[in-house]
């Protein structure tokens, strides 16, 4: 009999089939089995002989069954669910794993056995305010930032200077930006929204208002739902240049096509990174619609880092740039993060800004 893969294993394992169902779109279901109750009665070694074994017979021959975390949780998963009747098919492998620890345990210690189970890829809830991506799949992101920890550390401790700084040397630019919204058209100075953070996690972003109250934001939705689908190719300019991002939106004002422009409605957004929802440097954060419509592997974007001011993308063409080809540097950044790299992409910033190349 196959005993439980070692943590380091089977978290690779679980790292390869995540990695298969972004790109597949096949579910698969992790289930824990934890046993930190059975640790504080003192009973962890013997429980995890159990558990192991228990494991063993409830899965199939192709499911990996290995320490999600070492001796203190066993996963096991279960690959290629049936997509038309997942309920039916978990009901059944829940049903498996219940009488394989029935076969171990007596009903008194099977209390301390806690079971949770993790569908990969759920759908996200149209109209659900909490758009969280499971960290139960994402243990290795977990891992890295805990081994990242100083220069994370370092990169909050620049997020802090850098935005305290940037408060108070744009202070001019900030009372000529609110005058300009607040005595050319009606409503609120600064605009919020809810975006999507780390780890799906949502904020209020903040703005310097663009665009006229009221207005419908379907247009918007839609232009989102057909770039990210792939069914809009980009609008082409006089020079030849494709542009991916709305022109001539009929909801923003004429001031407000200034403040694009020169990237001034954004300045409000250094609040975000003091306050800790943003970072300087990360990837831009989605509105909930714009997420909503994400392949699985769209959403990694939100998932490897914090969100920020200014990116990769940004410097590297910014609305000129195809929503797969944003997604792809955004994750370039992540995987390729460094405090030097940071401070190359805030190097270039301003000349992205001062030319204005592909803002709208």
């Amino acid at each position: 009999m196959q005993t439980a893969l070692s943590e380091e294993i089977f978290l690779g394992m679980l790292w390869l089939e995540r990695k298969r169902a972004e790109r597949s779109g096949n579910r698969f279901l992790l289930v824990l089995l934890d046993l930190e109750r059975a640790a504080s009665a003192g009973r962890q070694a013997e429980f995890a002989q159990k558990v192991a074994r228990a494991a063993n017979v409830a899965r199939r021959e192709t499911d990996p069954a290995g320490w999600y975390k070492h001796e203190s949780a066993l996963g096991i998963i279960f690959t290629e669910l049936s997509s038309h009747d997942n309920a039916a098919a978990i009901d059944t492998l829940l049903e498996k794993i219940h009488r394989a620890l029935s076969s171990e345990f007596n009903i008194q210690d099977l209390q301390l056995v806690d079971i949770s189970l993790h569908l990969f890829p759920d759908e996200p809830s149209d109209g659900a305010s909490d758009k969280s991506e499971n960290p139960a799949f994402y243990p290795d992101l977990l891992h890295e930032q805990h081994a990242k920890r100083i220069p994370l550390f370092l990169k909050r401790a620049i997020d802090v200077l850098g935005s305290i700084t940037a408060l108070i040397l744009f202070a001019p630019l900030f009372l000529l930006a609110a005058a300009l919204v607040k005595f050319t058209s009606r409503g609120p100075v600064l605009f919020k929204q809810e975006r999507i953070g780390q780890f799906g996690k949502t904020f209020t972003f903040l703005k310097f208002r663009s665009m006229n109250v009221n207005n419908d934001p379907k247009i918007h939705q839609e232009f989102m739902r057909r770039l990210i689908s792939g069914a809009h190719n980009g609008e082409t300019e006089r020079e030849g240049k494709p542009v991916f991002k709305m022109k001539n939106d009929p909801r923003v004002t004429p001031i407000g096509r200034f403040l694009r422009r020169t990237s001034l409605d954004e300045l409000p957004q250094f609040f975000n990174v003091l306050k800790g929802d943003m970072s300087l440097v990360g990837p831009r954060p989605p509105v909930p619609y714009e997420y909503e419509e994400y392949d699985v592997w769209h959403r990694r974007r939100v998932l490897e880092i914090k969100p920020g001011l200014t990116g990769l993308w940004q410097v590297s063409g910014r609305s000129r740039v195809g929503f797969d080809d944003i997604v792809r540097l955004d994750l370039r950044y992540a995987r390729a993060w460094s405090l030097w790299l940071d401070i190359k992409i805030l190097a270039q910033t301003p000349s992205a800004v001062l030319l204005g190349d592909g803002a709208y």
